[in-house]
Order: structure tokens, then C-alpha cells, then sequence
């Protein structure tokens, strides 16, 4: 029961972090103030939760990485696909050998393979932490969809990295063609297990809900079922679950624009992955706030034992290595970017010359979180020959500072360096979204047009049919701007004058429903069905 007590505690910290962010007088990244109440539920109960990182990695990563592959933008991930790559291969590698010679250098200590394992674990960026600060950070679209491509796909570098450094610690040898190879495995496989597993579902729910019909919760339930399916297919083979998981979100955006799903099972789906999103985002920074005080005390406990390391010791040394992290990444965002300007100008192609404060943003922008959190924590107890494994618990405490650093940072930083900064309009997706629109009521129109022929024969109720026909035909007229010139800009703003007046007009319909049932003139089934009807013509104005 106490287990269950300690799930049901940080359930109520994820709800209670988001009314406590409001109430501060100051602004609090939501991730920040939910590791702090981690750390409460923490001394309330004794202690934290016993995490196991592959438990870890199977019940939190796999969901969440497949709805962010599934909902970034795939324009942006492809248009940009060469920055992405390296930052998400290149970089991981340059933060590994120039983190791991610090850590070194810093924790003398701690050997080289440890420390190489720590810079390797800490130098992929997190998604699900990116996601939390972009939330409350204005970070320019195309810098936002190169951050979400780079830490979707940097964590396999970084725990193939990992998985070798930890070895190199383990048997005291190393083999770099060992380790391509087995990084080709792991990136190849994993997105072939991603794809395959999410194509051959869907085939398979299609056929079966043509021949044998399906329940209407049926859809939802496969739909949450695919990440954890392409995740361990993906580690039985031991190619990479986190790369699977990415690729069958990446696959299901795909196979959703197949448009065979049901509006309402779209609509149900978006409202429970939203639950999940919210849900497992917060309980992972609450977790981590349950495991700080055993790893800062484990940590303190390593640094009494060392005549040469202190409390303040150890506190410099984390700032310090989370500093490198920083400043490493601004070096090859820099170099990176000189070298695609000079590039281009040989090729004689224009290219847009980024503010240095936007390299900043993106270098402030290297956020960490979960992944890293489980990733370090799998480090083994013990050494072939019984001997403690060395710097555990510091590698633990310092990759956990790390986190916590970069989420300061990346919401300290951010907003002052994005602050007033002029960045090129993404002008062509405004013009995409018009042009669709556009399309998208003509053939509206057509379609009513079509149908109003098909039932002209019907001279019953001639009137009525005209008369809807008028009122919907007049719907799309209006997005259309018919009446004069086709202007997208005065559409904008017909459709914005537009959705405040539904939505007063909603509201009055509530409260009308709501009166009747309050005065027993209307049963409450009733209302449940006209009440849902509102809340989704609300929720497309919403």
C-alpha cells in the first residue's frame, strides 16, 4: 500500500506543480518545481522510490518519444535534416571527448572510461525536458523543430557511447571498429523495427476492422500498444528501443494522413495522448526529485572519504563540467555554421546569416533530463572482480547536477537571449496553411454543389434543402473571401472575428442547457449528448 501511496503522491505533485507555478510571484520552470516536490515526497516517506532504469526506460520513454515523433513537423525534420544530423551525431562525439578529458581532469579520481561514460550519458539533449522549456520559452519555430530532430536522434550516439565506455571500464580494452559497427546495428535496426512494427499494425487493424468490425476503443488502446511493441522488439534484437520508438511515430504520422481513422476516434485519441503526454512528462522530473537526496548524500558521503574533494568541491566541479557542456556546444554550433556559410558561398547559393545570439540560444538550449537520469543510473555496482565500480556514485551525483543545471540555465538564459531578436518569418508554412485552406473549401464547395443536385428530385422538402445548402455553401464562401479578391490576410481576420463570436454564441448555449437541467425541465442524458456536441465546435475554435 505504502507504493501505491508514493504513485498516488506523485500523480497529485504533477497537478499541484502546474497551480504552484501560477501562484510564485516569479517565473519557475514547471520541470524545476516538479523535482522539488519529488524531493518532498521524498523526506515525507522516508525515501525515494527504488528505480529500476530499464523499468524506467520501458514504462516512460517509449510513449513519449513516439508522440514526439509523431507530431513534429516532418517539413522542418527533413528541410533541416543535415544541421540535425550533425548535431545529433557529430556533436554527441565532440561532447564525449571533450567532456570525458575534463571530467578527468577535473575528478583526477574518477578513471578515464568513467569519465568518458559520464560525458557520454550526458551529451544527448532530452526531448520530453526541450518540449517542458519550449513550452514557456518563445523559441523560433525552425530553432524549435532542429532542437526536437537533434534530441530525438542524438540518444543513440550517446548510449552506444555509453555502452562502450561502460565496457572499456568493465575489461580495460576498446575497439573502435567494434564500435561503428555496433552503432550501425543500433541506429539501423532500431528505425527498421519502428517502421516494420507500425506499418505491419496498422495493415493488420485495417483488414481486421474491414472483415470483423472493431470495438470503438479498440483503435486507441493499439495505438498506445505500438511504441512499447517497436521498443522491445527493437531491444530483443538489441538495436536501439529509443530510436524504434521515434521511428514508428515518425511512420504513424504517416499512416494517419492515410485519413482511414474515424473523426471521432482522432478526436478521443488526441484527448487520451494528451493525458499520457502530461501525465508521464511530469512524473518523470518527480521521480528524479526522489532520487536527489540518496544521490546527494551518496555523493557527499564519496567526498568525505577524499581528503582532496569538499561539499564546495563538489558543487564547483558540477557547475564546472556543466559549463564545458555548454561551452563545447557552442564551439560546434559556431564552427558548424561557419563551415555551412562558407560551403554555401562556394557553391554561390544565399544563405541566412543567423544573429550570434541565436548560436547562443542554441547552445543555452542543450537541455537534459530523463533519459540521462536512467541512462547513468544503469552504471554496475561492481567490477569483474567484485571490486566497487569506480566514481559511481559521483558520475551519478554530477550527471544529475547536469540536468538540473541545464534546465536553470535553458530558463534563465533563453527568454534574455531571444529577447527582441529579429528572425526571417516562416513565411512559407503561412502560405502552405492558406493555399490548403483554400483548396480545402472549393472542393467543399463542389461537393455541395454535387450534393444539391442529387437531391433537387426530392420536391417535398425543397425549401429545407436550400435552405442548408445556402447556409453551408456560405460557410466555405465566407473562408474564400468571396464577395471580392481573394486576400488571405482579411480572411485571417474575418476567421478571428469569426471564432470570438462562436464561441460567446457557444457559451450562451451552455448556459442555456445548463439552466434547464438545474430546473428538472431537461434529463441529464440529454444534456450530456448536446453539451458534447458544444465542446467540440468549441474545441475547433478553441
Amino acid at each position: 500500500m505504502e507504493s501505491v501511496g508514493v504513485v498516488l503522491a506523485m500523480l497529485l505533485a504533477v497537478i499541484g506543480s502546474g497551480y504552484l507555478v501560477r501562484l510564485l510571484p516569479f517565473a519557475v520552470p514547471l520541470p524545476l518545481v516538479q523535482i522539488a516536490l519529488g524531493a518532498v515526497i521524498s523526506g515525507v516517506f522516508g525515501h525515494g522510490v527504488a528505480l529500476d532504469p530499464e523499468i524506467f526506460f520501458l514504462l516512460f520513454l517509449p510513449p513519449l518519444l513516439f508522440l514526439d515523433g509523431w507530431r513534429i513537423p516532418k517539413v522542418g525534420l527533413f528541410r533541416d535534416k543535415g544541421t540535425i544530423l550533425e548535431l545529433a551525431l557529430g556533436l554527441v562525439v565532440f561532447t564525449v571527448l571533450g567532456a570525458g578529458f575534463l571530467i578527468h581532469w577535473l575528478v583526477p579520481t574518477m578513471p578515464l572510461p568513467v569519465a568518458f561514460a559520464l560525458a557520454a550519458i550526458v551529451a544527448p539533449t532530452d526531448p520530453v525536458a526541450v518540449s517542458s522549456i519550449a513550452a514557456r520559452v518563445p523559441i523560433p519555430h525552425r530553432l524549435m523543430h532542429i532542437l526536437e530532430g537533434e534530441s530525438l536522434l542524438n540518444d543513440a550516439t550517446g548510449l552506444v557511447c555509453f555502452r562502450f565506455a561502460v565496457a572499456a571500464a568493465m575489461t580495460g580494452a576498446f575497439s573502435l571498429a567494434d564500435a561503428s559497427l555496433t552503432f550501425l546495428w543500433v541506429a539501423l535496426g532500431g528505425i527498421a523495427c519502428g517502421v516494420a512494427i507500425t506499418v505491419s499494425v496498422a495493415f493488420i487493424q485495417r483488414v481486421a476492422g474491414q472483415r470483423l468490425g472493431e470495438e470503438p476503443g479498440s483503435p486507441i488502446l493499439v495505438n498506445l500498444l505500438i511504441p512499447f511493441g517497436a521498443y522491445l522488439a527493437a531491444e530483443h534484437l538489441h538495436a536501439s528501443g529509443i530510436l524504434a520508438a521515434v521511428a514508428a511515430g515518425i511512420s504513424m504520422s504517416y499512416v494517419e494522413l492515410s485519413g482511414r481513422a474515424l473523426a471521432t476516434t482522432r478526436v478521443r485519441r488526441a484527448v487520451v495522448w494528451d493525458t499520457v503526454q502530461f501525465s508521464l512528462n511530469g512524473v518523470m522530473f518527480v521521480l528524479l526529485g526522489e532520487q536527489l537526496p540518496d544521490i546527494v548524500a551518496r555523493a557527499l558521503h564519496d567526498a568525505r572519504l577524499d581528503e582532496n574533494m569538499t561539499e564546495w568541491t563538489l558543487l564547483g566541479t558540477a557547475l564546472l563540467i556543466s559549463l564545458g557542456l555548454i561551452v563545447l556546444r557552442l564551439v560546434w554550433v559556431w564552427v558548424s555554421l561557419r563551415l555551412t556559410i562558407l560551403k554555401a558561398r562556394r557553391h554561390g547559393r544565399q544563405i541566412y546569416r543567423p544573429n550570434f545570439r541565436l548560436v547562443v540560444a542554441t547552445s543555452l538550449a542543450g537541455v537534459r533530463g530523463a533519459i540521462t537520469m536512467a541512462g547513468v543510473l544503469t552504471l554496475p555496482l561492481a567490477l569483474p572482480n567484485g571490486a566497487p565500480f569506480p566514481g559511481r556514485d559521483l558520475a551519478i551525483f554530477y550527471a544529475s547536477a547536469v540536468i538540473i543545471v541545464s534546465l536553470l540555465v535553458a530558463s534563465i538564459g533563453l527568454p534574455r537571449v531571444l529577447r527582441n531578436l529579429e528572425v526571417p518569418e516562416e513565411s512559407a508554412e503561412l502560405a502552405e496553411e492558406d493555399r490548403a485552406r483554400h483548396d480545402a473549401a472549393i472542393a467543399a464547395i463542389n461537393a455541395i454543389d454535387k450534393a444539391a443536385h442529387l437531391h433537387a428530385e426530392h420536391q417535398e422538402d425543397a425549401d429545407v434543402h436550400a435552405s442548408a445548402i445556402d447556409h453551408v455553401r456560405g460557410v466555405y464562401e465566407h473562408r474564400l473571401g468571396v464577395g471580392g479578391l481573394y486576400d488571405p490576410s482579411r480572411v485571417r481576420v474575418a476567421e478571428q472575428a469569426e471564432r470570438e463570436y462562436r464561441l460567446a454564441a457557444l457559451q450562451a448555449e451552455r448556459k442555456a442547457i445548463l439552466a434547464l437541467v438545474h430546473g428538472r425541465e431537461l434529463s441529464d442524458e440529454i444534456a450530456r449528448k448536446l453539451l458534447r456536441e458544444i465542446d467540440l465546435v468549441e474545441a475547433r475554435y478553441g
